[in-house]
Protein backbone atom coordinates (compact mmCIF):
# COMPACT_ATOMS: atom_id res chain seq x y z
CA UNK A 1 0.00 0.00 0.00
CA UNK A 2 0.96 3.40 -1.17
CA UNK A 3 0.60 5.66 2.28
CA UNK A 4 1.53 9.67 3.52
CA UNK A 5 1.84 10.62 6.42
CA UNK A 6 1.43 14.42 8.21
CA UNK A 7 3.19 15.20 10.95
CA UNK A 8 5.79 12.42 10.88
CA UNK A 9 8.14 14.16 13.06
CA UNK A 10 5.77 14.16 16.33
CA UNK A 11 5.83 10.98 18.22
CA UNK A 12 2.88 9.60 17.24
CA UNK A 13 3.82 10.85 13.19
CA UNK A 14 7.15 8.54 13.74
CA UNK A 15 5.61 5.21 15.33
CA UNK A 16 3.53 5.43 11.87
CA UNK A 17 6.31 5.92 9.75
CA UNK A 18 8.85 3.32 11.25
CA UNK A 19 5.61 0.83 11.29
CA UNK A 20 4.47 1.72 8.05
CA UNK A 21 8.11 0.74 6.93
CA UNK A 22 7.88 -2.08 9.06
CA UNK A 23 4.42 -3.86 7.23
CA UNK A 24 5.86 -3.22 3.94
CA UNK A 25 4.06 -0.04 2.89
CA UNK A 26 5.48 2.34 0.69
CA UNK A 27 5.51 5.52 2.67
CA UNK A 28 6.39 9.27 1.83
CA UNK A 29 6.49 12.06 4.27
CA UNK A 30 5.18 15.58 3.73
CA UNK A 31 6.81 17.65 6.47
CA UNK A 32 8.14 21.09 7.30
CA UNK A 33 11.23 19.92 8.67
CA UNK A 34 12.92 17.08 6.54
CA UNK A 35 16.12 16.94 9.26
CA UNK A 36 13.93 16.20 12.16
CA UNK A 37 13.11 12.74 11.06
CA UNK A 38 15.14 10.52 12.46
CA UNK A 39 18.22 9.11 9.53
CA UNK A 40 16.98 5.58 9.52
CA UNK A 41 13.01 6.76 8.74
CA UNK A 42 14.33 9.41 6.10
CA UNK A 43 16.34 7.40 4.05
CA UNK A 44 13.11 5.09 3.51
CA UNK A 45 10.50 7.16 2.61
CA UNK A 46 9.86 9.81 0.00
CA UNK A 47 10.02 12.72 1.64
CA UNK A 48 7.94 16.45 0.41
CA UNK A 49 8.69 19.65 2.03
CA UNK A 50 6.40 21.85 2.61
CA UNK A 51 3.82 23.92 4.94
CA UNK A 52 0.53 22.16 6.00
CA UNK A 53 -1.63 25.09 5.29
CA UNK A 54 -0.09 25.71 1.88
CA UNK A 55 -2.43 24.55 -0.14
CA UNK A 56 -0.28 24.79 -3.65
CA UNK A 57 2.55 22.44 -1.83
CA UNK A 58 0.39 20.17 -0.59
CA UNK A 59 -1.59 19.87 -3.82
CA UNK A 60 1.37 19.38 -5.71
CA UNK A 61 2.46 16.50 -3.14
CA UNK A 62 -0.37 14.97 -2.96
CA UNK A 63 -0.72 15.19 -7.24
CA UNK A 64 2.79 13.90 -7.26
CA UNK A 65 1.88 10.86 -5.38
CA UNK A 66 -0.92 10.60 -7.08
CA UNK A 67 0.14 10.70 -10.69
CA UNK A 68 2.30 7.45 -10.31
CA UNK A 69 0.70 3.57 -10.27
CA UNK A 70 -1.37 2.64 -7.36
CA UNK A 71 -4.17 4.01 -4.66
CA UNK A 72 -2.29 6.69 -2.20
CA UNK A 73 -3.70 6.67 1.96
CA UNK A 74 -3.23 9.53 4.16
CA UNK A 75 -2.12 9.50 7.75
CA UNK A 76 -2.72 12.00 9.44
CA UNK A 77 -0.30 12.57 12.43
CA UNK A 78 0.00 16.34 13.16
CA UNK A 79 0.11 17.52 16.26
CA UNK A 80 -0.67 20.63 18.28
CA UNK A 81 1.16 22.68 20.77
CA UNK A 82 0.71 26.54 22.20
CA UNK A 83 2.21 28.51 19.46
CA UNK A 84 0.52 26.65 16.73
CA UNK A 85 -2.10 28.59 14.92
CA UNK A 86 -5.59 28.57 15.29
CA UNK A 87 -7.76 25.48 13.47
CA UNK A 88 -4.30 24.02 12.13
CA UNK A 89 -5.47 20.32 11.83
CA UNK A 90 -8.84 21.61 10.37
CA UNK A 91 -7.62 24.32 8.01
CA UNK A 92 -4.54 21.26 6.73
CA UNK A 93 -7.52 18.72 6.39
CA UNK A 94 -9.60 20.89 4.42
CA UNK A 95 -6.58 21.64 2.15
CA UNK A 96 -5.81 17.85 1.92
CA UNK A 97 -9.61 16.88 1.25
CA UNK A 98 -9.77 18.89 -1.68
CA UNK A 99 -6.43 17.45 -3.31
CA UNK A 100 -7.97 13.76 -2.92
CA UNK A 101 -11.32 14.73 -4.35
CA UNK A 102 -9.11 16.26 -6.76
CA UNK A 103 -7.47 12.71 -7.50
CA UNK A 104 -10.11 9.97 -6.41
CA UNK A 105 -8.11 9.24 -3.19
CA UNK A 106 -10.59 7.94 -0.38
CA UNK A 107 -8.75 7.16 2.94
CA UNK A 108 -7.75 9.38 5.31
CA UNK A 109 -7.19 8.08 8.74
CA UNK A 110 -6.49 10.89 11.80
CA UNK A 111 -5.68 11.18 15.41
CA UNK A 112 -7.96 13.25 17.24
CA UNK A 113 -8.69 13.64 21.20
CA UNK A 114 -11.12 12.09 23.53
CA UNK A 115 -12.36 15.61 24.63
CA UNK A 116 -14.03 15.68 21.71
CA UNK A 117 -17.28 13.63 22.52
CA UNK A 118 -19.52 11.89 19.88
CA UNK A 119 -23.28 10.74 20.17
CA UNK A 120 -21.70 6.86 20.39
CA UNK A 121 -20.07 8.30 23.66
CA UNK A 122 -20.99 6.47 27.24
CA UNK A 123 -21.04 10.45 28.98
CA UNK A 124 -19.83 9.06 32.52
CA UNK A 125 -19.05 11.38 34.86
CA UNK A 126 -14.80 10.69 33.57
CA UNK A 127 -15.98 11.52 30.17
CA UNK A 128 -17.34 14.98 31.42
CA UNK A 129 -14.51 15.49 33.79
CA UNK A 130 -12.18 15.39 30.45
CA UNK A 131 -14.49 17.47 28.20
CA UNK A 132 -14.59 19.90 30.92
CA UNK A 133 -10.85 19.76 31.55
CA UNK A 134 -10.07 20.16 27.21
CA UNK A 135 -12.41 22.97 27.22
CA UNK A 136 -10.59 24.90 30.41
CA UNK A 137 -7.22 24.35 29.95
CA UNK A 138 -6.28 23.06 25.99
CA UNK A 139 -8.69 25.55 24.78
CA UNK A 140 -6.40 25.67 21.48
CA UNK A 141 -6.20 22.40 20.71
CA UNK A 142 -10.21 21.30 21.86
CA UNK A 143 -11.21 23.77 19.62
CA UNK A 144 -9.33 22.29 16.59
CA UNK A 145 -10.17 18.95 17.04
CA UNK A 146 -13.40 19.70 17.60
CA UNK A 147 -13.98 22.06 14.39
CA UNK A 148 -11.62 18.99 12.53
CA UNK A 149 -14.32 16.53 13.34
CA UNK A 150 -16.93 18.91 12.48
CA UNK A 151 -15.26 19.09 9.32
CA UNK A 152 -14.81 15.28 9.14
CA UNK A 153 -18.82 14.54 9.60
CA UNK A 154 -19.15 16.99 6.47
CA UNK A 155 -17.19 14.50 4.42
CA UNK A 156 -19.27 11.27 3.75
CA UNK A 157 -17.59 11.42 0.16
CA UNK A 158 -14.10 10.45 1.60
CA UNK A 159 -13.22 6.92 3.49
CA UNK A 160 -12.30 8.67 6.26
CA UNK A 161 -11.62 7.18 10.03
CA UNK A 162 -10.02 7.74 13.03
CA UNK A 163 -8.88 7.64 16.66
CA UNK A 164 -9.72 9.60 19.60
CA UNK A 165 -7.17 8.49 22.20
CA UNK A 166 -7.08 10.54 25.87
CA UNK A 167 -4.02 10.53 27.19
CA UNK A 168 -0.89 9.34 24.73
CA UNK A 169 2.34 8.22 26.30
CA UNK A 170 5.52 6.98 25.20
CA UNK A 171 6.02 2.94 25.99
CA UNK A 172 6.10 -0.22 24.23
CA UNK A 173 4.58 -1.50 21.42
CA UNK A 174 1.77 -4.02 23.04
CA UNK A 175 -0.48 -4.72 20.07
CA UNK A 176 -3.10 -4.98 22.75
CA UNK A 177 -5.42 -2.16 23.34
CA UNK A 178 -9.58 -1.46 22.93
CA UNK A 179 -10.74 0.28 20.01
CA UNK A 180 -14.36 1.74 20.24
CA UNK A 181 -16.97 3.04 22.55
CA UNK A 182 -16.35 1.87 25.82
CA UNK A 183 -15.82 4.68 29.05
CA UNK A 184 -13.17 6.56 29.28
CA UNK A 185 -11.92 9.07 31.46
CA UNK A 186 -8.73 11.04 31.85
CA UNK A 187 -7.14 8.27 33.32
CA UNK A 188 -7.27 6.33 30.47
CA UNK A 189 -4.10 5.85 28.05
CA UNK A 190 -2.39 4.68 24.93
CA UNK A 191 1.12 4.52 23.76
CA UNK A 192 2.21 6.10 20.88
CA UNK A 193 3.09 2.81 19.41
CA UNK A 194 0.24 1.33 20.05
CA UNK A 195 -2.05 4.28 18.52
CA UNK A 196 -0.28 3.78 15.57
CA UNK A 197 -0.57 -0.04 14.94
CA UNK A 198 -4.16 1.18 15.47
CA UNK A 199 -4.34 3.95 13.06
CA UNK A 200 -2.11 1.73 10.12
CA UNK A 201 -5.05 -0.94 10.85
CA UNK A 202 -7.64 1.77 9.80
CA UNK A 203 -5.99 2.15 6.67
CA UNK A 204 -7.10 -1.70 5.13
CA UNK A 205 -10.20 -2.26 8.05
CA UNK A 206 -13.86 -0.68 7.01
CA UNK A 207 -14.98 -1.06 10.40
CA UNK A 208 -14.83 2.11 11.49
CA UNK A 209 -15.46 4.39 8.02
CA UNK A 210 -16.95 7.93 8.94
CA UNK A 211 -16.24 6.85 13.06
CA UNK A 212 -14.43 7.99 15.57
CA UNK A 213 -13.52 5.31 18.25
CA UNK A 214 -11.76 6.03 21.35
CA UNK A 215 -8.60 3.47 21.82
CA UNK A 216 -7.57 2.84 24.88
CA UNK A 217 -5.55 0.07 27.41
Amino acid sequence: MRVMIFGATGALGRECAKQCIEAGHEVSVYLRSPEKLPGKIRKRVAVYQGDALDGDAVAHAIGDLASRNGQVSILFAIGIDKASPEDLCTTATRLIFESMRVHGLKRFVWCGGGSTLVAEDQITLGARFVDFFARTFMGLRHRDKLHQLELLAESQDLDWVGLRPLQMVSGPHRETYRIGFDQFSGMSRIHFADCAHGMIRMLSDDTWIHKAPIIQY
